[in-house]
Protein backbone atom coordinates (compact mmCIF):
# COMPACT_ATOMS: atom_id res chain seq x y z
CA UNK A 1 0.00 0.00 0.00
CA UNK A 2 1.43 3.36 -1.01
CA UNK A 3 1.61 6.39 1.28
CA UNK A 4 -1.18 8.10 -0.66
CA UNK A 5 -3.40 5.01 -0.25
CA UNK A 6 -2.69 4.89 3.48
CA UNK A 7 -3.58 8.55 3.82
CA UNK A 8 -6.85 7.98 1.97
CA UNK A 9 -7.70 5.05 4.27
CA UNK A 10 -6.88 7.11 7.37
CA UNK A 11 -9.07 10.00 6.24
CA UNK A 12 -11.89 7.63 5.28
CA UNK A 13 -11.84 6.08 8.74
CA UNK A 14 -11.77 9.52 10.35
CA UNK A 15 -14.75 10.49 8.23
CA UNK A 16 -16.71 7.52 9.56
CA UNK A 17 -15.90 7.70 13.28
CA UNK A 18 -14.23 11.07 13.82
CA UNK A 19 -11.48 9.35 15.80
CA UNK A 20 -8.68 6.85 15.10
CA UNK A 21 -5.87 5.34 17.14
CA UNK A 22 -2.31 4.63 16.06
CA UNK A 23 -2.53 1.01 17.21
CA UNK A 24 -5.75 0.30 15.30
CA UNK A 25 -4.40 1.94 12.14
CA UNK A 26 -1.18 -0.05 12.44
CA UNK A 27 -3.17 -3.28 12.43
CA UNK A 28 -5.65 -2.35 9.71
CA UNK A 29 -2.98 -0.90 7.38
CA UNK A 30 -0.43 -3.62 8.23
CA UNK A 31 2.38 -1.14 8.89
CA UNK A 32 4.40 -0.19 11.95
CA UNK A 33 3.15 2.37 14.45
CA UNK A 34 6.15 4.53 13.53
CA UNK A 35 4.86 4.67 9.95
CA UNK A 36 1.36 5.56 11.14
CA UNK A 37 2.70 8.39 13.31
CA UNK A 38 4.60 9.78 10.34
CA UNK A 39 1.46 9.59 8.20
CA UNK A 40 -0.57 11.41 10.85
CA UNK A 41 2.11 14.10 11.14
CA UNK A 42 1.96 14.71 7.38
CA UNK A 43 -1.84 14.89 7.42
CA UNK A 44 -1.80 17.23 10.42
CA UNK A 45 0.68 19.53 8.67
CA UNK A 46 -1.80 19.70 5.79
CA UNK A 47 -4.55 20.71 8.23
CA UNK A 48 -6.56 17.52 7.66
CA UNK A 49 -6.60 16.23 11.26
CA UNK A 50 -5.47 16.88 14.83
CA UNK A 51 -3.04 14.54 16.55
CA UNK A 52 -3.07 13.60 20.22
CA UNK A 53 -1.23 10.94 22.22
CA UNK A 54 -1.68 7.78 20.16
CA UNK A 55 -4.73 9.04 18.29
CA UNK A 56 -6.13 11.60 15.86
CA UNK A 57 -9.43 13.43 15.40
CA UNK A 58 -11.11 15.52 12.73
CA UNK A 59 -11.65 18.50 15.03
CA UNK A 60 -9.47 20.24 17.59
CA UNK A 61 -9.66 18.36 20.90
CA UNK A 62 -9.08 21.49 22.98
CA UNK A 63 -12.00 23.25 24.65
CA UNK A 64 -11.91 26.80 26.01
CA UNK A 65 -14.02 28.32 28.75
CA UNK A 66 -17.42 29.46 27.50
CA UNK A 67 -20.43 31.00 29.18
CA UNK A 68 -23.25 28.76 30.37
CA UNK A 69 -25.58 31.11 28.48
CA UNK A 70 -23.94 29.96 25.24
CA UNK A 71 -23.68 26.27 26.09
CA UNK A 72 -27.30 25.92 27.19
CA UNK A 73 -28.39 26.59 23.58
CA UNK A 74 -26.37 23.65 22.23
CA UNK A 75 -27.51 20.00 21.96
CA UNK A 76 -30.75 20.87 23.74
CA UNK A 77 -32.73 17.77 22.69
CA UNK A 78 -29.82 15.48 23.52
CA UNK A 79 -29.37 17.02 26.97
CA UNK A 80 -33.09 16.65 27.70
CA UNK A 81 -33.01 12.96 26.77
CA UNK A 82 -29.86 12.39 28.83
CA UNK A 83 -31.48 14.08 31.83
CA UNK A 84 -34.58 11.90 31.54
CA UNK A 85 -32.45 8.74 31.56
CA UNK A 86 -30.49 9.97 34.58
CA UNK A 87 -33.72 10.19 36.60
CA UNK A 88 -33.76 6.38 36.64
CA UNK A 89 -30.76 6.45 38.96
CA UNK A 90 -32.52 8.46 41.66
CA UNK A 91 -33.81 6.71 44.77
CA UNK A 92 -36.11 8.18 47.41
CA UNK A 93 -34.48 9.63 50.51
CA UNK A 94 -30.92 9.46 49.20
CA UNK A 95 -28.36 12.26 49.37
CA UNK A 96 -26.73 13.15 46.07
CA UNK A 97 -24.34 15.72 44.62
CA UNK A 98 -25.13 17.54 41.40
CA UNK A 99 -22.20 19.25 39.70
CA UNK A 100 -22.29 22.26 37.40
CA UNK A 101 -23.00 22.51 33.68
CA UNK A 102 -25.96 22.77 31.36
CA UNK A 103 -26.60 19.02 31.16
CA UNK A 104 -26.89 18.59 34.92
CA UNK A 105 -29.08 21.70 35.06
CA UNK A 106 -31.43 19.94 32.63
CA UNK A 107 -31.29 16.96 34.98
CA UNK A 108 -32.16 19.12 38.00
CA UNK A 109 -35.07 20.68 36.11
CA UNK A 110 -36.40 17.19 35.34
CA UNK A 111 -36.43 15.98 38.96
CA UNK A 112 -40.07 15.49 40.09
CA UNK A 113 -41.20 18.11 42.59
CA UNK A 114 -42.36 15.44 45.03
CA UNK A 115 -39.12 13.42 44.95
CA UNK A 116 -37.73 13.17 48.52
CA UNK A 117 -34.01 13.88 48.19
CA UNK A 118 -31.12 15.74 49.72
CA UNK A 119 -29.14 17.57 47.04
CA UNK A 120 -25.74 19.12 47.59
CA UNK A 121 -24.47 21.42 44.83
CA UNK A 122 -22.06 24.24 44.14
CA UNK A 123 -24.06 25.41 41.12
CA UNK A 124 -26.52 28.22 41.75
CA UNK A 125 -28.52 27.43 38.62
CA UNK A 126 -29.01 23.88 39.91
CA UNK A 127 -30.25 25.30 43.23
CA UNK A 128 -32.66 27.64 41.43
CA UNK A 129 -33.99 24.73 39.37
CA UNK A 130 -34.85 22.83 42.57
CA UNK A 131 -36.24 25.66 44.70
CA UNK A 132 -39.86 24.69 43.98
CA UNK A 133 -39.28 21.05 44.91
CA UNK A 134 -40.78 20.96 48.38
CA UNK A 135 -39.43 17.52 49.20
CA UNK A 136 -35.86 18.27 48.14
CA UNK A 137 -33.55 19.50 50.89
CA UNK A 138 -30.92 21.73 49.30
CA UNK A 139 -27.36 22.22 50.53
CA UNK A 140 -25.58 25.04 48.70
CA UNK A 141 -21.78 25.04 48.73
CA UNK A 142 -20.28 28.50 49.05
CA UNK A 143 -17.14 30.18 47.80
CA UNK A 144 -15.90 32.22 44.87
CA UNK A 145 -18.57 32.24 42.15
CA UNK A 146 -17.45 31.61 38.57
CA UNK A 147 -19.65 33.85 36.46
CA UNK A 148 -19.21 31.74 33.32
CA UNK A 149 -20.69 28.67 35.04
CA UNK A 150 -22.64 30.13 37.96
CA UNK A 151 -20.84 27.73 40.29
CA UNK A 152 -18.97 28.26 43.56
CA UNK A 153 -15.37 27.05 43.70
CA UNK A 154 -12.37 27.33 45.98
CA UNK A 155 -11.28 26.54 49.53
CA UNK A 156 -14.60 27.19 51.27
CA UNK A 157 -16.60 24.99 48.89
CA UNK A 158 -14.04 22.18 49.22
CA UNK A 159 -13.89 22.48 53.01
CA UNK A 160 -17.69 22.37 53.29
CA UNK A 161 -17.84 19.33 51.01
CA UNK A 162 -15.69 17.37 53.47
CA UNK A 163 -18.53 17.45 56.01
CA UNK A 164 -20.90 15.36 53.89
CA UNK A 165 -21.18 11.83 52.51
CA UNK A 166 -23.42 11.24 49.50
CA UNK A 167 -24.37 8.16 47.52
CA UNK A 168 -24.09 9.49 43.94
CA UNK A 169 -22.59 12.31 41.94
CA UNK A 170 -24.24 13.53 38.74
CA UNK A 171 -21.45 15.27 36.87
CA UNK A 172 -21.09 17.23 33.63
CA UNK A 173 -17.70 17.73 31.97
CA UNK A 174 -16.23 19.72 29.10
CA UNK A 175 -14.17 16.84 27.75
CA UNK A 176 -13.89 13.05 27.82
CA UNK A 177 -10.62 11.79 26.38
CA UNK A 178 -9.22 8.27 26.23
CA UNK A 179 -5.74 9.55 27.00
CA UNK A 180 -6.54 12.44 29.34
CA UNK A 181 -9.68 11.40 31.20
CA UNK A 182 -12.29 13.89 32.40
CA UNK A 183 -11.63 17.61 32.09
CA UNK A 184 -13.25 20.99 32.53
CA UNK A 185 -12.13 24.47 31.55
CA UNK A 186 -11.36 25.83 35.04
CA UNK A 187 -8.72 24.27 37.32
CA UNK A 188 -10.52 25.26 40.55
CA UNK A 189 -13.75 23.71 39.35
CA UNK A 190 -11.81 20.62 38.24
CA UNK A 191 -10.32 20.25 41.73
CA UNK A 192 -13.72 20.59 43.38
CA UNK A 193 -15.19 18.01 40.99
CA UNK A 194 -12.35 15.61 41.83
CA UNK A 195 -13.19 15.94 45.52
CA UNK A 196 -16.86 15.31 44.73
CA UNK A 197 -15.90 12.06 42.99
CA UNK A 198 -13.86 11.01 46.01
CA UNK A 199 -16.78 11.63 48.39
CA UNK A 200 -19.44 9.45 46.69
CA UNK A 201 -20.05 5.76 46.03
CA UNK A 202 -21.04 6.14 42.37
CA UNK A 203 -20.16 8.75 39.74
CA UNK A 204 -22.59 9.23 36.86
CA UNK A 205 -21.38 11.45 34.02
CA UNK A 206 -24.00 13.19 31.88
CA UNK A 207 -22.38 14.26 28.63
CA UNK A 208 -23.61 14.83 25.09
CA UNK A 209 -21.61 13.19 22.32
CA UNK A 210 -19.75 16.40 21.41
CA UNK A 211 -17.71 16.03 24.62
CA UNK A 212 -15.94 12.86 23.46
CA UNK A 213 -12.43 13.30 22.11
CA UNK A 214 -12.22 16.74 23.73
CA UNK A 215 -9.95 17.93 26.51
CA UNK A 216 -9.89 21.13 28.51
CA UNK A 217 -7.44 22.89 30.83
CA UNK A 218 -8.37 21.40 34.20
CA UNK A 219 -8.17 17.65 34.73
CA UNK A 220 -10.90 16.21 36.96
CA UNK A 221 -9.83 12.57 37.00
CA UNK A 222 -9.30 9.36 35.11
CA UNK A 223 -11.95 7.46 33.19
CA UNK A 224 -11.64 4.68 35.77
CA UNK A 225 -13.17 7.07 38.33
CA UNK A 226 -16.49 6.88 36.44
CA UNK A 227 -19.16 4.22 36.97
CA UNK A 228 -21.79 5.29 34.42
CA UNK A 229 -21.85 7.58 31.36
CA UNK A 230 -25.15 8.66 29.82
CA UNK A 231 -24.85 10.17 26.36
CA UNK A 232 -26.59 10.43 22.99
CA UNK A 233 -26.31 8.37 19.81
CA UNK A 234 -23.60 10.60 18.35
CA UNK A 235 -20.92 8.99 20.54
CA UNK A 236 -18.14 7.51 18.37
CA UNK A 237 -18.41 3.72 18.47
CA UNK A 238 -14.73 3.38 19.28
CA UNK A 239 -15.29 5.46 22.42
CA UNK A 240 -18.25 3.41 23.54
CA UNK A 241 -16.31 0.18 23.05
CA UNK A 242 -13.22 1.41 24.91
CA UNK A 243 -15.25 2.78 27.81
CA UNK A 244 -17.15 -0.48 28.20
CA UNK A 245 -13.87 -2.41 28.03
CA UNK A 246 -12.64 -0.62 31.17
CA UNK A 247 -15.87 -1.38 33.01
CA UNK A 248 -17.94 1.77 32.54
CA UNK A 249 -21.65 1.37 31.89
CA UNK A 250 -22.50 3.43 28.81
CA UNK A 251 -26.14 4.28 28.12
CA UNK A 252 -27.00 5.81 24.77
CA UNK A 253 -30.30 7.70 24.52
Amino acid sequence: MTQAERHRCILDELGKSGFVTVSDLSKSLDVTMVTVRKDLKILEDKGLLYRSHGSATTVSPYVSDRSVQVKKLEQVEEKTAIAAKALEYLEDQEAIIIGSGTTVVAFAQAIPKNKPLTVLTAAMNVTLALLDCQDVELVQLGGVVRKSSGSAVGHYAEQMLQNFACSKLFLSVDGISLDHGLTTSNMMEAHLNAQMIASVQKTIVLADSQKFGKKSFGKIGELEDVDVIITDSGIPKIYQNRLEEIGIEVFVV
